[in-house]
């Protein structure tokens, strides 16, 4: 490579880099143009006995040649990456069109994430240069450890939402369920998930995939390298997450029934929350900076990134170790006694109704409630966020409150007067927090 052509490459901004790699890296390609060709002969193959989602295949195959042969020869790093969306459609079309077959669910979901694993996820991955810790910082959170358990989780997510959408989609005949029995074919089959257009089971392993393949995205500075992904990947966990876990604990409020594997996935996705806070905040952090003393736009922050220098990362003299190993997995995160406590009580409340033999309206609260006490406890183990734990003083106030309004029996009122003014006491300490996170620290942890 000539001294010219190196000194141009420094000087692009890191999102014009990762644009035009696609362009350097053609070779990728190939493999996209193969995946295509087997689309379209794939409704022939595996005979899908479904003339719409047929056509789609054969269509999306050869679009995925088109902008594959654009992008070898025409030099276009855009169709290489409209090849992502395509990918996008595969994962879908199986629920849109309700495939009739295994196979035909199977193949597309396979070939869907292979088509975004090539398109993007390959093209992400190249090295940036410059500083890796976050100004002000104690540690990296975008290193491959910090990401390894986000990914472990989401996969285990996928693979539960789609067993529970073979389900839905009439592939098996019978669902398991080792705790509650009938519970998750009673949900399964329930007007709640009949409300929806396409199976939510299905929905659940499109959103896990894009999850996991999102946690492989970009290296280890992708905080300041990739806002735009960064950001998506907060928005998808986070908000949506949360949403998800929602609709999971007013289960036997809306339904009468639980579901182990909606539980379990239930509560990793909490962990993928408190995980994920760390690195949106630091692609925050890096916007702010980008704007108030770069000058330049928050749009074209967003979309290019930013540099750092080797001289102005983490803290001087005690920056974590930067390497990727197992104790890097959970950093920005703790578990003091209180909130461990927390999560207890939350879980007692849950199976109160059982012990005492409780139903109607104090039932449903105290399912309702010791969910999202557990909820707001484990988000509340990421330091950053921490301040959420003030919500448990909310929802201990509400289950003492509760059983007297209603005028409850006495037992069961007073174990919730207990529960409660426990639960307010453990929600008050903050506990030590392990890590520095710029001006996040200490000024928005309380």
């Amino acid at each position: 490579m000539s001294n010219t052509h190196q000194d141009e490459e420094d000087q692009q901004e890191p999102g014009d880099m990762m644009l035009n790699h696609p362009v350097k890296e053609k070779w990728i390609q190939y493999g996209v143009i193969s995946l295509g060709i087997w689309l379209v002969f794939s409704p022939m193959t595996f005979s899908y006995e479904s003339i719409w989602l047929t056509w789609s295949d054969i269509i999306t195959g050869t679009v995925l040649v088109t902008l594959s042969t654009i992008t070898i020869r025409r030099n276009n790093p855009w169709a290489s990456y409209a090849n992502g969306f395509v990918g996008f459609w595969l994962l879908m079309a199986p629920l849109v069109f309700h495939a009739p077959t295994a196979a035909a669910y199977l193949n597309d979901t396979l070939v869907g994430i292979l088509v975004i694993t090539f398109s993007i996820i390959v093209m992400m991955r190249m090295e940036m240069d410059g500083g890796a810790v976050p100004q002000g910082w104690s540690y990296n959170p975008s290193t491959a450890a910090q990401r390894a358990p986000l990914i472990a989780l989401a996969i285990f997510g996928f693979i539960t939402s789609r067993y529970m959408a073979a389900y839905q989609l009439g592939y098996i005949d019978a669902v398991w369920d080792p705790v509650f029995g009938d519970g998750t074919r009673q949900i399964l089959e329930s007007q709640v998930s009949a409300a929806f257009p396409v199976s939510d089971a299905g929905l659940g392993a499109v959103a896990y995939a894009l999850e996991g393949l999102m946690g492989f995205m970009g290296d280890k500075t992708r905080w300041r390298t990739m806002p735009w992904m960064v950001t998506f990947f907060g928005i998808v966990v986070i908000p949506l997450g949360f949403v998800q876990v929602l609709l999971v604990i007013s289960q036997p409020i809306l339904v009468g029934a639980w579901c182990t594997l909606c539980l379990l996935s239930a509560f990793g996705m909490l962990w993928m929350i408190s995980l994920s806070f760390d690195e949106v905040i630091a692609m925050g952090q890096l916007l702010k900076r980008r704007t108030e003393d770069d000058g330049v736009s928050l749009w074209h922050g967003f979309w290019m990134g930013g540099t750092l220098s080797e001289d102005d990362v983490g803290l001087d003299g005690e920056t974590r170790d930067n390497r990727d190993r197992p104790a890097g997995m959970f950093w920005g995160v703790s578990t003091p006694w209180y909130l461990l406590g927390a999560m207890a009580l939350g879980f007692w409340l849950m199976l109160s109704p059982t012990v005492f033999g409780t139903e109607g309206v104090l039932a449903d609260a105290n399912h309702l409630i010791g969910a999202l006490v557990v909820s707001f406890s484990v988000i509340a183990t990421a330091e950053p966020v921490r301040v959420f734990r003030y919500v448990n003083i909310l929802l201990g106030a509400a289950v003492i409150v509760v059983p007297w309004v209603i005028g409850a029996p006495l037992l069961p009122a007073l174990n919730a007067t207990v529960a409660g003014a426990l639960l307010a006491g453990a929600s008050v300490p903050r506990g030590t927090i392990r890590d520095q996170y710029g001006y996040w620290w200490p000024k928005y942890i309380r």
